[in-house]
Parts: structure tokens; C-alpha cells; sequence
């Protein structure tokens, strides 16, 4: 076997295989080549090789993403580690846990006008759950800062940062290794349920005749059936879910802006819940949030076994348990509340649908009628991945079949990264995996693309209405240089060329009947991974989805 020579590097892979770590996507670079000849020598890690670090970073993501295990990227020393903040804060947020190791400079050439030197110690700090600054010896004070950092980062399910700082000669190797390195697990204490507390908490429940559910991210069936069906039964409970909940049962409100957009304020006060409970992560609808807010519940409670952020301003209680614990324990203490909430909820969800597809059944070839053909079309038992911005508020419209599971970057809602995740995601998976995404997204992350590992049944559905669509929709739109500009982003590029570069099949679609083709041959195509550009029309898709909620009521 071949071992970097330099100790400290030695230390680092030790603990990294003996906690079973092996994902590990490494940056080309110099500075980090003690790392990279340990972790790429070692049949046991499994690398993989990235050059753009942002890429690099969110298809670390993509893979943590997955399996829920913590993912590991690599880079040299300088402003490459800067190019991991987009993916790290995105981790943070998300609750993926995600290690950055970063080779350094040692403290001495900090500062002083050395190449490709930055100050790197604690550059994460603001989303870091751990930053172990290791120092340049081997030592057991550096052993105990990296077993630290991998603990948290799979206790507190969020992204760590190892800094190392190394040493030329880099590239020296041994055939034995010099050091022994101590390896501790974590004391990551189990969930405990305190009965009594639970109670007083259940007397208001079983006092009270207008419950909200609200369930945001969840992971493909972490939601016990029990649960669901129990919630299901319930005359005074009504529970709204989103795509990227995972969470189905046919009871369910699903299409969250299609409920409450039309409201006038004496349908929010007469559905203003007087208890909310949310569980999961960032919800993606900013008219509930915007409801909620205005409208607020008597009690808000959130159960995470970590956090609970104060989305409304009306957060009463923390439940800091797993939702199948805290219901496993709560429900069997309430009782039946006589309600017409959830059925009037019911009715209500029953006469948007028809609306809906009533009104889809008519309007021209624009955005929101690709996205009803894309989402009808996809593969039972398939991973979606969708990009944020216009992408995932579109597919929020459009109920997505359950046995489908439903992926999107809601941590920060950024843009960027969004096709690097979901390469990492299908990576990790195996699942045969369709992505869904605008231009611009698309476009910004290009270089996702640049790299060897993209299964051949991966499938990129791009919609290309030739700019920033979202912001046509937002209030403040107007048709000047100004908007087009700086806002839209206006442009009149394609995928083609892109596709050619990186040896992607490619083929489009500017109607229904070329997008019934295109889909068709997207998904008989098993083995290349395959671009279907979709050309919509830019002035018209702003129009068509606002008359939309016009049409509702």
C-alpha cells in the first residue's frame, strides 16, 4: 500500500476509513496532494475527481444528499476553498452532512505574501457546525479535533470544516504508515419522551378545533404510515403538504398556492388555524408563510430533533424529537374533536382541482403547460431532481405521482448548483433519475457536466424561456431596459453546443407534439445521459400562470 509520507495526512485518512467515510470528491490540486495520494492509493475510499470546486461541492452534496452519510471534498490551499461556500451553506441549512477538508499553507506563510495563500482557519464559521484547525505535526490534539469534526457532522447532520496544513516535500510517499491515530465514536445520547410534558400539550390539542399540519423537506419514507393514516382520521386536522415532503395520502393538501391564493381576508380568518405543527425542512410556498404570518396560530409547534426556526414570528414550543417518536407518543393521548375544518379544507381542495384542470385543458403552449406534460410523464419509482426558482414553484402546481421521490437545493434556494446535486444525487442513488431545471440554472452551473461520472440513464429536462422567467411574476415587473437587463437576464443561448462538448445526446421541443416526442425518446435512451431542451415563449408565460389563480375561484 502507498501512504503519503507527511504524518498528519496519515492521521487523517486513518480515522476516515476507520469510521467507514469512503465517498471522497477531490479538487485537482497541489497544496492537497498528500490527501489526494492517500485517499485515490486506497481501494477502499471510493474518489472521484472534480476540477471545478463549486461543481465538486454540490455533487459532494448530491451523494450525502443520498446516503445520508457524510460525504468528503477535498482542495488545495487559496480560493479554491471559497468555492465550496455555495454547497456548504446549502448543507447547513439542509441538514446534509458534508466535510470540507482544506490543505494549507503551515501558519508560518500565512500573511506574508506566499502564493496562493489565504487566511483559511474558521472560513466557514457563520455554517460551519465544527471547524477543527488541525495543526501542522500529527498529534492526539489533532486526532481528537478530526474525530470531533466527522462526529458532528453525523450527529448534528450538517456540513464540518477540516483545515490541515501541510508541509513541502508534498509528494513523498511511504509503504508503511508512521503513525497510529486514536479513534473515539460520539456520545450522541438517544431520544428520550417525557410523557407529562406531552400531556399538557395534548389537553390543548383535544380543546381546540382548527389544526394545521404543515410538512416541509422529508426524506422518501421516513414518515411512518401509521402516522400518516392517523392524521388522515382526524375532523379537526388538515395537512398540507409539498412535493419535496415525500409525505402522500389522497386526504392530503398537496397544491399548498392553488388553496390559498384566491382567499379573501374572511376566508384566511375563517381558516386561520389556532394550532400549526410543522415538521421537516424549508417549506417552498411563500404564500403560506405569508398567511401565517399575518394570520397566526394561537401555537406554533415544530418538531426536529435539531432546530426549529421561527418561520411565522409565532413559534410556542420545540419538540426536539424525530416526528414518528413525537407522534408515536402524542397521538394515543388525544382524543376525537368534532370539526368541520379539515372537510371544509377538503371541499375546497376538491373544487381547485377542477378548476385546475379545467384551466390546464385550455391554455397554449407556455411554461406551465410543459411542466403538466413533464411531471404526468415521469418514470414510477424514479428520483426527481428539480432546480429552484421558477422550476420548483411550477412543479409545486402539479401533483407528482407518491411512489416518485422529489429532490430540490430548499435549503438556501439558490440556483446555483442545482445540476451538480443532482449528478451527485444520481451517483449516489443509482436510481434512474430525471432532472428538471430553467435556463438560467441550468447555464450557471455548466461545468456540473464537466466531469466522468454521470450515469448513463440521467435525463435533463431544460426549459428555456430565454431569461429569468420568476421574476416576470414577482410584483414590481415592468417591460424596461432595466428589467430585461439586470433582472431577467435575457439571453438566446441553448444547450446544444454544451451537450456536444461534454458528449451528452441532445434533442428539443417548441410544441406539445415535439414534447410528446421528445419524452418519448428521453426516456427509451438508457445509455447516454440525454439533454430534451424545451423552447417556451417568453412574454406568454408570465400571463398565462397569474390568470391561473384568477380562474380558481
Amino acid at each position: 500500500m502507498i501512504y503519503p509520507k507527511i504524518p498528519l495526512a496519515q492521521s487523517i485518512l486513518q480515522i476516515f476509513l476507520s469510521k467507514e467515510i469512503t465517498n471522497i470528491i477531490i479538487s485537482p490540486g497541489s497544496r492537497n496532494a498528500p490527501l489526494t495520494i492517500g485517499f485515490a492509493s486506497n481501494p477502499e475510499f471510493q474518489c472521484y475527481s472534480i476540477a471545478d470546486e463549486r461543481a465538486a461541492a454540490f455533487f459532494a452534496l448530491g451523494i450525502a444528499q443520498q446516503t445520508r452519510k457524510p460525504t468528503v471534498v477535498v482542495c488545495t490551499s487559496g480560493s479554491a476553498l471559497l468555492n465550496y461556500y455555495p454547497a456548504f451553506a446549502e448543507a447547513f441549512y439542509s441538514e446534509i452532512p458534508l466535510i470540507v477538508i482544506s490543505a494549507d499553507r503551515p501558519q508560518s506563510k500565512i500573511d506574508i505574501g506566499d502564493g496562493q495563500t489565504i487566511r483559511q482557519e474558521n472560513v466557514f464559521a457563520n455554517h460551519s457546525l465544527y471547524n477543527a484547525n488541525l495543526l501542522e505535526d500529527a498529534s492526539e490534539e489533532n486526532d481528537i479535533k478530526i474525530n470531533e469534526a466527522i462526529n458532528t457532522a453525523i450527529d448534528k447532520k450538517g456540513p464540518v470544516h477540516i483545515n490541515a496544513p501541510f508541509e513541502e516535500p508534498l509528494y513523498e510517499t511511504v509503504s508503511e504508515l508512521s503513525v497510529n491515530s486514536k479513534v473515539f465514536a460520539s456520545a450522541n445520547e438517544p431520544q428520550t419522551v417525557d410523557l407529562e410534558d406531552l400531556k399538557q400539550y395534548a389537553d390543548i390539542w383535544n380543546n381546540t378545533s382548527r389544526k394545521l399540519v404543515l410538512i416541509g423537506v422529508n426524506e422518501p419514507n421516513s414518515i411512518s404510515e401509521t402516522t400518516i393514516e392517523a392524521l388522515a382520521q382526524k375532523e379537526s386536522v388538515a395537512v398540507m403538504t409539498e412535493n419535496t415532503s415525500n409525505v402522500h395520502h389522497e386526504s392530503f393538501i398537496t397544491s399548498i398556492d392553488t388553496i390559498i391564493t384566491p382567499f379573501t381576508a374572511e376566508d384566511f380568518e375563517a381558516f386561520r388555524p389556532e394550532i400549526l405543527i410543522t415538521f421537516g425542512g424549508m417549506v417552498v410556498s411563500k404564500r403560506i408563510k405569508a398567511f401565517l404570518r399575518k394570520y397566526q396560530p394561537k401555537h406554533h409547534w415544530h418538531i426536529d430533533t435539531l432546530r426549529a426556526y421561527d418561520t411565522f414570528g409565532c413559534l410556542t414550543k420545540h419538540f426536539e424529537l424525530d416526528p414518528n417518536t413525537f407522534f408515536n407518543a402524542f397521538l394515543p393521548l388525544t382524543s376525537k374533536v368534532e370539526s368541520d375544518y379539515f372537510s371544509r379544507l377538503d371541499t375546497l381542495r376538491k373544487f381547485r382541482k377542477e378548476k385546475n384542470d379545467n384551466y390546464l385543458s385550455k391554455i397554449p403552449f407556455t411554461d406551465f403547460k410543459v411542466f403538466e406534460k413533464v411531471i404526468e410523464s415521469l418514470p414510477k419509482n424514479s428520483q426527481l431532481q428539480i432546480s429552484n426558482s421558477s422550476a420548483i414553484r411550477y412543479a409545486q402546481l402539479i401533483p407528482i405521482d407518491s411512489s416518485i421521490e422529489v429532490f430540490c437545493n430548499r435549503g438556501t434556494s439558490g440556483i446555483d448548483g442545482s445540476t451538480s446535486t443532482a449528478i451527485g444525487a444520481a451517483v449516489g442513488n443509482g436510481k434512474p433519475t430525471v432532472f428538471i431545471t430553467g435556463d438560467i440554472g441550468f447555464l450557471y452551473d455548466s461545468n456540473a457536466l464537466w466531469n466522468n461520472y454521470i450515469p448513463k440513464d440521467f435525463k435533463i429536462i431544460l426549459i428555456n424561456n430565454g431569461g429569468g422567467g420568476i421574476f416576470r411574476i414577482l410584483p414590481g415587473h415592468s417591460e424596461t431596459p432595466v428589467f430585461n437587463t439586470f433582472f431577467e437576464t435575457f439571453h438566446d443561448l441553448t444547450a446544444e453546443h454544451l451537450a456536444k462538448m461534454y458528449g451528452l445526446d441532445y434533442i428539443t421541443a417548441a410544441d406539445e407534439t415535439s414534447l410528446k416526442n421528445g419524452l418519448e425518446s428521453l426516456y427509451l435512451q438508457n445509455s447516454n445521459p440525454i439533454i430534451l431542451e424545451v423552447f417556451t415563449p417568453t412574454l406568454e408565460n408570465d400571463a398565462v400562470l397569474l390568470q391561473y389563480f384568477k380562474e380558481l375561484t
